[in-house]
């Protein structure tokens, strides 16, 4: 196991990317019409979040 246990910018970059998708997608449905439109922007966000942890990593910046 790393001795940073996680603790680098890509884990850090990722896991608030991908949070924030939860928040907006999680607002969306809690509008008083659902905004699915927002939703979708808010699922697409997690999805972004795995890309962004892939390159920051290959970049240097995750556990060596």
């Amino acid at each position: 196991m790393a001795d940073n246990h996680g603790n680098t910018p890509a884990a850090w970059t990722g896991v608030t990317v991908a949070m924030a998708g939860f928040v907006v997608g999680g607002v969306a449905l809690m509008l008083s019409p659902v905004s699915m439109t927002l939703f979708w922007v808010g699922v697409a966000l997690g999805l972004v979040s795995l890309p962004v942890f892939a390159i920051m990593t290959k970049l240097g910046m995750g556990s060596h």
